[in-house]
């Protein structure tokens, strides 16, 4: 007696993609030794060569870290890449003046931009890097260190009222969970 095999071909829509079989679909493994992740971020092998490494998302980060795209290139070839590139990302540019291409990865406001700025930090900086940076910048410009300078009260001043903003968003990161 034959066994019956559904079939996924009845009726419409089509139940299985267009396209598609039931055969495993190849995957390709980041390039990194030892690495068993999904390779699908390419990264160039050295300058001027079409060849590519394929990295997870986190080796491609830690390759890119130290890559120098403009590296053994003259002068000259250097400034028309760079032209290049400008204007290629012209609409990305062409949209800064307006904050849309801001820095940071948008989870925080432009006031917490703008308090990190004041403390000399990225905007990717986490609180512990924002409670010594504003103790050290704090200590410079202190009115007990400095007395009847103005110019460091203030200072003084913008450092104070950048770390409250900061202590605030950070305290409503904690409350969210």
């Amino acid at each position: 007696m034959a066994r019956y095999q559904r079939s996924n071909d009845w009726g419409f829509p089509r139940w299985r993609g267009y396209g598609s079989g039931r055969d495993a679909a190849p995957v390709r493994l980041c390039d990194r030794a030892g690495c068993e992740e999904k390779g699908d971020c390419p990264a160039p092998k050295s300058p001027n060569n079409p060849d590519r490494w394929y990295f997870c998302p986190k080796h491609a980060a830690e390759y890119n870290a130290g890559w120098n795209y403009f590296e053994g290139l003259d002068k000259e070839e250097t400034e028309r890449r760079e032209q290049a590139e400008r204007g290629e990302a012209a609409g990305y540019r062409q949209s800064a003046w307006a904050e849309w291409g801001g820095s940071g990865d948008g989870t925080r406001s432009r006031d917490e931009l703008r308090a990190l700025e004041v403390l000399g930090l990225d905007p990717d900086a986490d609180f512990e890097a924002v409670k010594k940076a504003w103790r050290t910048k704090a200590k410079l410009v202190h009115p007990d260190v400095r007395p009847g300078d103005a110019e460091a009260a203030e200072q003084f001043q913008k450092l104070q009222v950048s770390y409250e903003v900061l202590r605030a968003a950070e305290d409503r990161r904690e409350w969210k969970g």
